[in-house]
């Protein structure tokens, strides 16, 4: 069974590789064979599935070593899969998600002429992914990480026409290279200290690595982790990558390329479990970040970015939960993995609106839609309760359990981290009402334009609903399957460990709480944006904080200030050194060897009595030298 594990990689590679190298004869069928080998990814992931839940839990490991890699002195490497109990959980999301996002595609793309170019970068995207979770070693993951770095910049900026498109996707590209460079250094650093970069070599090895050793991994694996995640500081990327196709917004940000940051910090957990200031660190990352993309959500217009910001804070939450260690590693997963079917569901939501809209992304000029898309309205309602955790939906279980994890890690630490996970789940119930309600709900905003321009909002074609309705499902039933009795903790024991769950507070009591706090901040949000009629236009004046907010909390103005400018002086500077010194030197010399040719060049004139004297007084000197001599 284990040699099926190649095919989950290979098949969506192949596809990829027949639809970017067929060319133009495959434009008509392209889109069904990319949608064709992630739905049989998704088949042989749930057979290999089926094949580890038969297995005793510490038998749930499928190895395969595919051929040797780096075969060189003191590095041995072999290109190798691991499919375990936290791999897999991946595969089914990366592949079960994708493939709901391709066959959304099918009609979202369906009159955009480089629809079989798209399928062929959505392939390409989804088979890097799946080596990055599967890969057995850090060498590998490497490789997959930098596939789904490329992959994503072509998807970014799969719409290059628009200056605005390339230069998002420039920018997450460059963004993402900072955190790359986190990982690369961190396997040299494996390789230096402890001569392997297998998980079991680099596992088994861990507790016999110095303390400074371990935390500087765990720091430079955190600083990959904050880029592919859009985590502080590298969190600038993501809401520029809205300009992407709406179907990548939801491949990105809701089921792959930003929970691979999770997956690295919960995977390389021996590694943070011993090392407590990179835990630290993982933890005030997460808490930030979390407020952070929740405060720049409640001042987004775009119902893309608004969504973008969301994802950044649900992520947030997500680090902060892996952060606490062993006691958070499988709540921050159950969260990533529910999180994957409602993020989904919203944004393919979102594209339904903008079908419905002709692309229009702006929510103030939306308005009363859920008369017009009954089945959009139905299937992003039920997202939008299970991201702000309303009981039962999935987002109630799996935030919960990090609200619950956070108080749970005791003293002064706790309750910090316990009330901004609690804060953060009362802003996330306010700009997500304000979604819902800024959409769907009040005023048709956009009446006068469309009926002048001879349109009317309508419901997306059934290839694009269906998925949404799947995903609702997910996003109604996901977190419960997932909770009862435990069953994802005790599935990923034998990778994450097993904890006792601390409580501070009492769960009820901690469950009221936070069901008071999601309660304000609807509450808020319907006497602001449903009581009060919304501005179809921007106000010629707004507040501070939102000015902030809608500037993403200035982080591209800070990055400019502490790095692109320094960066320009320096560069400046090198260049002046450059000029000035290297170039100038070689110049001095030039100049010095040129003059002094000059003037010896005089002394040949052509005259043979000139050259007669010089002669006679050279042999005259000469004689004279030597007399000398023979004098002493």
């Amino acid at each position: 069974m284990d040699t099926l594990v190649w095919l989950l990689i290979g098949l969506p590679l192949a596809g990829a590789a027949v639809l970017l190298l067929a060319g133009r004869r495959s434009d008509r069928w392209g889109h069904l064979l990319g949608c064709a080998t992630s739905v049989a990814a998704f088949a042989c992931g749930m057979v290999l599935f089926v094949e580890l839940l038969g297995r005793d839990a510490t038998d749930r490991v499928l190895h395969q070593n595919l051929f040797s890699w780096v075969p060189v002195a003191g590095l041995q490497v072999d290109f190798g899969l691991q499919l375990d109990a936290l791999s897999i959980c991946f595969v089914l999301l990366i592949t079960g998600v994708g493939s709901l996002i391709h066959v959304y595609s099918i009609g979202y793309m369906k009159e955009d002429t480089g629809r079989r170019r798209f399928f062929g970068y959505l392939n390409l995207f989804l088979s890097a992914m799946l080596l990055l979770v599967l890969a057995d070693n850090y060498l590998g993951l490497y490789f997959g990480w930098e596939g789904v770095g490329l992959a994503s910049y072509l998807l970014i900026g799969f719409w290059s026409h628009k200056a605005s498109a390339a230069a998002a996707a420039k920018k997450a590209f460059l963004v993402n290279r900072v955190g790359d460079v986190g990982l690369a250094i961190a396997i040299m650093v494996m390789f230096a200290s402890i001569g392997s970069l297998s998980y079991a070599g680099v596992f088994g090895a861990a507790p016999g690595t110095s303390p400074g050793t371990l935390t500087a991994i765990g720091l430079l694996l955190l600083l990959a982790a904050c880029g592919k995640s859009a985590q502080v500081p590298l969190q600038s990327w993501l809401g520029d990558a809205m300009e992407g196709p709406t179907p990548v917004s939801a491949l990105i940000h809701a089921a792959t390329m930003v929970t691979a940051g999770v997956y690295l910090i919960v995977r390389s957990g021996p590694i943070f479990n011993l090392a407590p200031s990179a835990q630290l660190a993982v933890v005030i990352v997460g808490a930030i970040t979390l407020l952070f993309g929740a405060i720049i959500g409640c001042a987004k217009d775009d119902i893309k970015k608004a969504l973008a910001a969301s994802t950044m804070s649900q992520i947030g939450y997500m680090v902060l939960a892996a952060g606490l260690g062993p006691a958070g590693y499988a709540v921050a997963i159950m969260h990533l993995l529910t999180h994957g079917f409602f993020k989904a569901g919203l944004f393919l939501g979102a594209g339904s609106v903008m079908h419905a809209m002709n692309d229009e992304v702006d929510m103030r000029r939306y308005g009363g839609l859920r008369k017009f898309l009954p089945i959009t309205f139905a299937t992003f309602g039920l997202g939008y309760l299970a991201i702000i955790g309303v009981p039962p939906f999935a987002g109630f279980y799996s935030k919960d359990a990090i609200i619950e994890t956070a108080f749970g890690a005791g003293g002064v630490k706790g309750w910090i981290l316990g009330g901004t996970a609690l804060v953060g789940a009362g802003i996330t119930a306010f700009y997500m009402t304000r979604v819902m309600l800024m959409t769907f709900f009040g005023e048709r905003r956009w009446a006068d334009g469309e009926r002048a321009a001879g349109r009317h909002p309508h419901e997306s074609p059934p290839v694009m609903t269906w998925p949404m309705i799947i995903l609702a499902v997910g996003s109604v039933a996901g977190g419960g399957l997932l909770a009862i009795g435990g069953t994802l903790q005790h599935w990923l024991e034998p990778v994450v460990g097993s904890h006792e769950a601390a409580h501070a507070i009492p769960v009820w009591a901690l469950t009221t709480i936070t069901l008071a706090v999601i309660a304000a901040g609807i509450a808020i949000a319907y006497a602001r944006y449903a009581a009060r009629p919304v501005q179809s236009t921007a106000t010629s004046w707004v507040s501070g904080p939102t000015v902030a907010a809608r500037n993403d909390l200035y982080g591209d103005a800070i990055n400019e200030a502490l790095f692109m400018r320094p960066g320009h002086a320096l560069s400046r500077s090198l260049v002046d050194v450059d000029r000035r010194g290297i170039d100038g030197s070689v110049e001095a010399l030039v100049r010095l060897i040129g003059r002094s040719s000059t003037r010896i060049r005089q002394l040949q004139n052509g005259f043979a009595r000139s050259y007669a004297l010089s002669v006679f007084v050279g042999a005259t000197l000469v004689v004279a030298a030597l007399a000398l001599v023979r004098m002493w």
